[in-house]
C-alpha cells in the first residue's frame, strides 16, 4: 500500500473512531481513468521531486486563518475583484502578474504573461477560495476559471493548501488538486503521471476558458471547458472543510499567456454566475472555530497589498 493510502486509511480510521460512521466525511476517491505511472521521470527532474517530498515531510501545512480585517474590507466593497495572484518569489518564474486593483489595469480579471525561460513554478491566489474558519450557509462551492490566449508550454488549474513547494505544478505534491492542459490529466497528490481524465478536449486554442469548480457538501473537483462542465475528477478531497485553507493554484512552464477571473466577470459556465458559487460569498460568518473573530493573524502575504 502506498504511503498516500496508508496516511488516508490512517487518518479515516481516526475519525471514525470519534464519530458515527454515517458522520464521517465521504472518502476520497477519484472517477474512473486510467494512471500513468511516469511523473516522477517525465514530468519533471528527479531532484526536484525529491526536494519536493523533503518540503512537505519537514514543513507543515498552515492551519485555517482569518481573513485580515483589510482584506474583508476589501471584498465588502469589491467582492471577487479582491481575488488576485501572487507574484511568485521564485526565480524560475519569468514573466508579469497585473491584478485587479493594479491601476495599469482597466480589466477585471488577473493578466498573467509569462517568457519561454519561466521553468515549472505554481502561482496561488493571494486569498483562499475555501477559508476554513468561515461558514458556507446557502453556498454550494466555489469557481473560477482563466481565459487562455498563449500556451506555448504548460498550463495546470487547480487548487492547493499552503505552503506548498511552488516549483511543483498543482496536483502533484499534498493537499494538491490540478488538470494539466498540455496532456488533459487529472492530478491530487499525484507524483507519478496522472489520470486520464476527459475526452471531449483535444487541443487548447487561443480563447479557450477552462475553469476549476469545488462542492462544498461532497468535497467534489470539477473542471469546465468553454462553459460546458466536464465530469468530476474527484470526490471527497479537502474534508473536513475546515481543516485547512485552500488557495486558487495555476501551475506554468514555458510562454504563455492567460487571463484569471474569480468572479468579477461572467464566467462562461453560466451556473457559476449564480451567489451559490461565488468565492466572496462565504468569507464574514465564522463558525467558531479554533480562532476568534477578535484574531488578527497574519495575513496572506498581508493580504497581497488589498
Amino acid at each position: 500500500m502506498s504511503r498516500f493510502f496508508k496516511s488516508l486509511h490512517n487518518k479515516l480510521s481516526d475519525s471514525r473512531s470519534q464519530a458515527k460512521l454515517s458522520d464521517a466525511p465521504p472518502e476520497w476517491a477519484p472517477a474512473p481513468g486510467e494512471t500513468h505511472y511516469r511523473g516522477k521521470v517525465h514530468e519533471a527532474p528527479g531532484r526536484e521531486y525529491d526536494d519536493a517530498e523533503s518540503f512537505c515531510e519537514q514543513i507543515p501545512l498552515d492551519p485555517p486563518r482569518l481573513v485580515p480585517s483589510g482584506a474583508v474590507d476589501r471584498i465588502n466593497e469589491v467582492g471577487c475583484a479582491a481575488w488576485g495572484i501572487d507574484t511568485p518569489t521564485s526565480s524560475r518564474f519569468v514573466g508579469r502578474i497585473v491584478n485587479i486593483s493594479d491601476s495599469k489595469n482597466a480589466s477585471k480579471t488577473v493578466t498573467v504573461e509569462t517568457d519561454r525561460k519561466c521553468q515549472d513554478v505554481s502561482l496561488f491566489s493571494n486569498l483562499p477560495i475555501i477559508a476554513g474558519l468561515y461558514g458556507i450557509q446557502g453556498k454550494t462551492g466555489v469557481y473560477y476559471e482563466i481565459c487562455i490566449n498563449k500556451m506555448d508550454g504548460i498550463i495546470a488549474i487547480g487548487t492547493a493548501c499552503k505552503p506548498y513547494p511552488e516549483w511543483r505544478l498543482p496536483g502533484w505534491n499534498r493537499m494538491s488538486a490540478g488538470f494539466h492542459l498540455d496532456d488533459f490529466c487529472k492530478f491530487f497528490e499525484d507524483a507519478d503521471g496522472g489520470r486520464d481524465y476527459t475526452d471531449s478536449i483535444t487541443q487548447i486554442r487561443p480563447g479557450d476558458t477552462v475553469g476549476c469548480g469545488y462542492i462544498f457538501q461532497t468535497g467534489t473537483m470539477f473542471f469546465t471547458y468553454n462553459g460546458m462542465r466536464l465530469p468530476d475528477a474527484f470526490t471527497g478531497i479537502y474534508l473536513p472543510r475546515h481543516k485547512q485553507d485552500v488557495f486558487a493554484a495555476i501551475g506554468v512552464e514555458g510562454r504563455c499567456e492567460f487571463q484569471v477571473n474569480f468572479g468579477a466577470e461572467l464566467f462562461r459556465w453560466k451556473e457559476g454566475n449564480e451567489w451559490a458559487w461565488r468565492v466572496e460569498g462565504h468569507v464574514g460568518r465564522l463558525t467558531g472555530g479554533p480562532s476568534s473573530a477578535d484574531d488578527e493573524l497574519p495575513s496572506y502575504q498581508q493580504s497581497g497589498g488589498l
